[in-house]
């Protein structure tokens, strides 16, 4: 094979190539290039040959590149030249893109060679790019699923709370009931007995004291019936306040009188009006003279002896402020946080009758009528229950 034949055989290998080859002299002059080169770039040979390299590389590495190429052949420090890296290139038509550059450097009887071959990463690039969006948007499918398994959990734990609550809500309602209808049952039915045995005349008095028992045990089951029909009615919304303007003082006198006989020997209510005798207010009577009415009644049953209890109603602005002072056993501090819950009833209350409801329904009663209820206690001293209420409800 003649000299003549290898130099057309190394021609083709250079034009049929690829990648981009680039040759340049020792000064970054390009000498020549293959036709994938000029392809890569958009200029033809011509545009090409005798033109300083750094036409082809972006503002930044075409300022510095005289400064490059001096270094090394200063320094022999390569940076590129038979190691490799990726750079930018600039076509002509001044797009940017990136290819992966390795220079070779062969040294010549007329000087230094330095041969380029140019890849380009464009695609490969793409293709990155491509799995890199497609692994975000695994991560955020993960992450959303990963919220969204951890919402449904929060989702079911706060339905097991609930249905623990319901649990042990259910279990004090058995208990309670069992033994506040237990109590008074047992009473009318002992009551109801011993009449019989009292049929002579001179015995009427002994009749009469049972009938008082039977008539104080169908009260205290009303009570507990109304109770459990009023939580009833709160839970299913049933209760709508029908308001209505009312004259204060003529509302909490009915609440005496209605409370009277739930009181002991010796125990009384005084009613004082701190300012205004005549305090008029939008409000539902019934509901407020339940709320009232319930809190005397408390008042009367945890305050045991001839005591005094301060029914009181003063005016603040648009508000009235109605509270309820006994001097009874106080609540203890560790009760005080659940005061209002249903069924919850005190340590120092369980041997005195009563559903736990009381209160819970005073509360959502009030919230109806666009107030609130709070209070204030000392144990073994008593107890002042406070109810605010707008003049005019929002209701």
């Amino acid at each position: 094979m003649s000299q003549e034949d290898d130099e057309h055989r190394l021609r083709a290998l250079f034009e049929m190539a690829t990648d981009g080859i680039i040759t340049m002299g020792e000064r970054g002059v390009i000498e020549t290039a293959n036709r994938a080169a000029c392809e890569l770039f958009g200029y033809t040979i011509g545009e090409l040959r005798g033109q300083k390299v750094n036409m082809l590389m972006p503002e930044h590495d075409r300022k510095h590149h005289d400064e490059y190429l001096a270094r090394y052949q200063r320094t022999r420090v390569p940076h590129i030249i038979g190691i490799g890296r990726e750079v930018t290139g600039r076509c002509k038509d001044g797009r940017e893109f990136p290819l992966r550059l390795a220079v070779s450097e062969v040294k010549l009887e007329g000087g230094t060679l330095y041969t380029g071959i140019l890849h380009d990463l464009s695609e490969f690039h793409l293709a990155r790019k491509r799995v890199e969006d497609l692994n975000r948007n695994l991560e955020q499918k993960v992450m959303d699923r990963t919220a969204a398994l951890h919402e449904r959990e929060a989702e079911l734990k706060l339905a097991l709370d609930k249905e623990r609550q319901l649990n042990e809500l259910k279990s004090r309602f058995l208990s309670m009931a069992s033994h506040e209808f237990k109590t008074p049952l047992s009473t009318v039915l002992s009551s109801a007995e011993l009449i019989e045995l009292y049929t002579e005349t001179d015995q009427q008095h002994k009749r009469a004291r049972h009938l008082d028992r039977i008539k104080s045990a169908v009260e205290q089951l009303t009570e507990v019936l109304n109770d459990f029909l009023s939580l009833s009615r709160l839970e299913q919304g049933a209760i709508v306040p029908e308001l209505r303007r009312i004259d204060l003082r003529a509302l909490l006198s009915t609440c005496i009188e209605h409370s009277e006989g739930q009181l002991y020997p010796g125990q009384y209510v005084t009613l004082d009006l701190v300012e205004d005798d005549d305090t008029q207010l939008i409000t539902d009577p019934k509901l407020l003279r339940h709320v009232v009415t319930n809190l005397l009644s408390n008042a009367a049953k945890y305050s045991p002896g001839e005591d005094e209890i301060l029914l009181q109603s003063r005016t603040l602005g648009t508000s009235v402020q109605i509270s309820v002072t006994d001097r009874g056993i106080g609540v203890a501090e560790e009760d005080r946080s659940r005061v209002f819950d249903r069924f919850y009833r005190g340590h120092n209350v369980e041997n005195i009758q009563g559903t736990g409801l009381g209160l819970n329904i005073v509360a959502q009663y009030a919230e109806l009528l666009g107030g609130h209820v709070s209070f204030t206690s000392a144990l073994g001293q008593g107890t002042t229950f406070l109810i605010e209420l707008p003049r005019t409800s929002s209701n």
